[in-house]
């Protein structure tokens, strides 16, 4: 009896051996204890080709001081970046300063990331001054096209596409190679779904560094068949640049995808509706690259015993994607809603952006974005603008249509420019309700303003917004300055609609003390108007302390920035004058 259950036990005990020859493991580079992997895969290490066989493998520099030497594009000005150069000679020859920055990122396949720039001036000489802080490795891929990806990553592999003008920084690896085709067709095999199966030989943490990926098989006609390799891979480039493009962050970036005459209806609800059903029909076609995409490597690797090629909604990298932008676990009511709402606050943010001449509805592609420009600036690049820049880059957030340009007023405007005025009332009411996405009762797009519009702003800027919230300590005071167009007298611009507004204010307050006193008026209305003078009264000295110990001091001081300094260091020289950014003054996040 006891012999029969050591029988049992040592029977199902088996399940949880591997067994596998000491010869296989020399197959792969490094000899791995890799007992997990199929013959097929060994046999892949022994029989294939590599990446690093066919092509450059290596990591980016290391600059010594981040803060000091990279920034978001949109901190600097823009003609002091130099976008799309071929070489590091002709990008030294144009004395630009600030160049795209391969930095690494999310996860996301294929294309994008493409947010960061770094001072490369003169071949980088304030960096190199910075040796041995500063390491520069491998500055011979610097402005080449290479396929990249983010060293440290969420455990799976994600190469994406980068055109020509980017210098590498060390938190991304990159593959270089002077076919095209072979570029495409290595992305293609890397971002395919047999990358586990074939990586995990090599590499079973969260770091993917350019050994391992030089090791990384590739079938063995690939070189010579890499147009046809290539085929799912180059599409699927092209369609994950067009998302990338479609959000402000993309310094290709043009116009709003709601305002493309693709898409646009008599209605912002229709223009949603049918721009909504194309990025669902990208999404799929997307979907469908990479499933064929995954076949061809399924086939070319023999894993058709392992793998399926198919791919789930939630890995379809693009953001106009909604499985994938928020995450796998909410209802297709709740991913909707989300990506409506988010579509409207993008709608806004253009509009702002309009508002300042950062944009315009009548030219594609950005306006002012450079130091110190005018208005002047602004019509010289849209004469007749069908909805005009703000003269004087203040922009008042306040609780009332107390100024012509306040904010809500301003938004009202380019609804009607850009939608037209016949469903003008069913596009704010449809912008409203998309954003009111916490189901408050009778919520306003001022609330909106007032509420969430400047954290959404930080939040869609990573923390280093261009456009500035002036506000008093309770806010009963804000407006908003365009950073681009700061001058050293803008502060003083800020302040004169601060004691504008005060007057006004008082004003409302010698009414409504007449109201509370006047024998006519009913026990209600006295009560009303006693009730709002009192909460006047308070506001009256808030803005009076916010005159009298920051925004007087601070306009008399006429502070100059230079957009060099990046937005951690600019923010913070005016001080109290500006709605605090939880996180900004911490160190270590650059």
């Amino acid at each position: 009896m006891r012999e029969n259950q050591n029988n049992s036990r040592e029977q199902g005990m088996e399940k949880y051996f591997f067994r596998a020859s000491s010869d296989d493991f020399k197959k792969i580079p490094g000899s791995p204890i890799a007992y997990w992997v199929s013959s097929t895969v060994f046999d892949l290490y022994s029989h294939g080709a590599n990446v690093g066989g066919v092509s450059s493998v290596g990591v980016g520099l290391q600059t010594g001081d981040n803060g000091l030497f990279i920034r978001l594009w949109h901190e600097v000005s823009n003609d002091t970046t130099g976008f799309g150069f071929t070489c590091s000679d002709s990008a030294r020859k144009s004395m630009r300063k600030w160049f795209p920055c391969n930095k690494g990122g999310d996860y996301r396949k294929w294309y994008g990331n493409q947010v960061n720039v770094i001072n490369w001036e003169n071949n980088g000489a304030a960096i190199k001054k910075n040796i041995p802080s500063a390491v520069i490795r491998n500055e011979d891929t610097y402005f080449k096209r290479v396929a990249a990806w983010s060293k440290v990553t969420s455990g799976s592999l994600a190469l994406r596409y980068f055109p020509h003008g980017f210098v590498h920084n060390d938190a991304s690896c990159v593959i270089t190679s002077e076919n095209a085709n072979l570029l495409s067709a290595i992305t293609a095999a890397a971002n395919s779904n047999a990358t586990p199966i074939v990586f995990s030989g090599l590499n079973p943490t969260l770091n993917f560094v350019p050994g391992q990926m030089a090791s990384f098989p590739l079938p063995v006609n690939i070189s010579e068949h890499a147009e046809v390799f290539a085929k799912y891979g180059q599409r699927a480039i092209f369609i994950s640049q067009l998302d990338w493009d479609y959000y402000e962050n993309s310094w290709d970036f043009t116009s709003l995808p709601l305002l493309h005459s693709d898409h646009h209806q008599p209605t912002l609800k229709a223009s949603y509706q049918k721009l909504r059903a194309y990025w669902r029909e990208m999404t799929l076609e997307m979907q469908r690259l990479e499933e064929e995409n995954n076949r061809i490597f399924i086939d070319a690797y023999g894993l058709h015993d392992e793998l399926m090629p198919e791919v789930p909604l939630s890995e379809i990298t693009l953001t106009c994607n909604p499985h994938y932008r928020y995450g796998s676990d909410k209802s297709e009511e709740e991913l909707e809603a989300l990506l409506l709402a988010d579509t409207m606050r993008e709608l806004v943010s253009y509009a702002v952006g309009c508002m300042f001449g950062r944009y315009s509805l009548d030219t594609p592609g950005l306006i002012l974005a450079n130091q110190g420009e005018t208005l002047a600036d602004y019509l010289a690049q849209v004469p007749q603008p069908s909805f005009p820049a703000d003269d004087d880059n203040v922009i008042p957030l306040l609780d009332g249509d107390w100024f012509p340009d306040d904010i809500t007023l301003r938004f009202r405007q380019f609804l009607r420019v850009a939608f037209g005025d016949a469903h003008y009332e069913d596009n704010l009411a449809f912008i409203e309700q998309a954003l009111n996405v916490k189901g408050k009762r009778n919520y306003s797009l001022r609330e909106y303003f007032l509420g969430e519009f400047y954290n959404d702003h930080v939040k869609r800027y990573k923390k280093r917004p261009i456009y500035w919230l002036f506000s008093s300590p309770k806010g009963t005071f804000s407006a908003l300055v365009y950073l681009h167009r700061y001058r050293p007298d803008t502060v003083s611009v800020v302040l004169s609609y601060l004691r504008d507004f005060r007057k006004k204010l008082a004003s409302r307050l010698d009414y409504l003390q007449q109201v509370a006193i006047n024998p006519s008026a009913s026990q209600s209305e006295k009560t009303k108007a006693s009730k709002e003078a009192d909460a006047i009264k308070k506001q009256l000295i808030e803005l009076d302390d916010y005159e009298r110990d920051t925004l007087y001091p601070l306009a008399t001081e006429q502070v100059e920035l230079d957009l060099d300094d990046g937005v951690k260091v600019n923010y913070l020289k005016l001080g109290a004058a500006l709605k605090k950014i939880v996180g900004l003054d911490a160190k270590g996040e650059d």
